[in-house]
């Protein structure tokens, strides 16, 4: 089992920056997962925000935040961050952290993929 705690959230005006993070614990080969960033928004669908591969680290965005977003992970603390910046009062959801562990997927931007999730953070970008 792997346990998911993202931190980071809170309130920020638009144009503002906030980084968030999340800690991956217990049974974990954490180097080896692939990490994502998913949010949803109030009476939205959750949606694919950026992932993060193992090795290499490649990494993936929504359109809607490529060039605002930045997605990275340091493997020896088992955390993967998502920077934030240029925020849009549109970015206001609650953002999850999941970790996709299967060997074989069809795509890391499929939250269907994802087999662990934390319990999420809360962002609200004022206007």
């Amino acid at each position: 089992q792997v346990q998911l705690v993202e931190s980071g959230g809170g309130l920020v005006q638009a144009g503002g920056s906030l980084r968030l993070s999340c800690a991956a614990s217990g049974r974990t080969f954490f180097s080896s997962y692939i990490m994502g960033w998913f949010r949803q928004a109030p009476g939205k669908e959750r949606e694919f925000v950026a992932s993060i591969e193992s090795i290499p680290t490649n990494t993936n965005y929504s359109p809607s935040v490529k060039g605002r977003f930045t997605i990275s992970r340091d493997n020896a603390k088992n955390t993967v961050s998502l920077q934030m910046n240029s925020l849009k009062p549109e970015d206001t959801a609650v953002y999850y952290c999941a970790a996709l562990t299967r060997r074989y997927y069809s795509s890391n931007q499929d939250q269907n993929m994802y087999n662990y999730w934390g319990q999420g953070t809360q962002v609200t970008v004022s206007s």
